[in-house]
């Protein structure tokens, strides 16, 4: 049974619901959004409360090319690195239920952003540029930031994307002053 706050009977009843109601065959949960919006904290908050299977797109291409995602892209480029994103979400499309963490930039390809819909729920985590810049920025090997101005880098890329989380989204949520928990009550509220 999950622990939710007795106070807040609308996310108790959604959480009687959840313990009741998931299995393999109900739809995923995909969460998407920039770096540093919370994805896989939320992700694996939102697994362990839920019960539901954790896949975090980002940990599953790592483990499949024996590397770390920086050396993915040193090695191999951006393009195989979508390539793969594209490839296994092909493959965890049919019959998934659990949630889904993306990385910031899987929606780069449209055929992405239909293979999510096809899960199920399209929930983006969003916030405040210089918030997501602040988490961001904590992770100095993040490759699409090894430039010689990382900051301007960071906030061309999030004009990019913008558009498109927006175009991609059934739900978005700002995570700039929400806390872990937080989060992971509102998704569970939409459920």
């Amino acid at each position: 049974m999950l622990r939710l706050p007795q106070r807040d009977l609308r996310c108790h009843e959604c959480a009687l619901r959840l313990s009741c109601c998931v299995n393999a065959g109900d739809n995923a949960i995909a969460l998407i959004g920039f770096m540093g919006a919370g994805k896989s904290a939320v992700g694996r908050e939102l697994s362990r409360r839920t019960g539901w299977p954790r896949y975090d797109t980002d940990e599953m291409i790592r483990e499949q090319f024996g590397i770390s995602i920086p050396d993915i892209f040193a090695r191999h480029g951006e393009l195989a690195f979508r390539d793969a994103e594209t490839t296994l979400l092909k493959t965890l499309q049919r019959g998934l239920g659990g949630i889904v963490v993306t990385g910031g930039g899987i929606v780069l390809r449209e055929e992405n952003v239909r293979l999510l819909r096809r899960m199920g729920r399209i929930i983006w985590l969003d916030a405040d540029e210089e918030i997501l810049w602040q988490r961001a920025s904590r992770h100095s090997t993040r490759p699409l930031l090894q430039t010689p101005d990382p900051r301007a880098r960071f906030a061309e890329l999030l004009r990019e994307r913008v558009p498109l989380y927006q175009t991609a989204t059934d739900y978005r949520i700002n995570t700039s002053s929400s806390s872990i928990a937080e989060v992971t009550d509102e998704i569970i509220a939409l459920l």
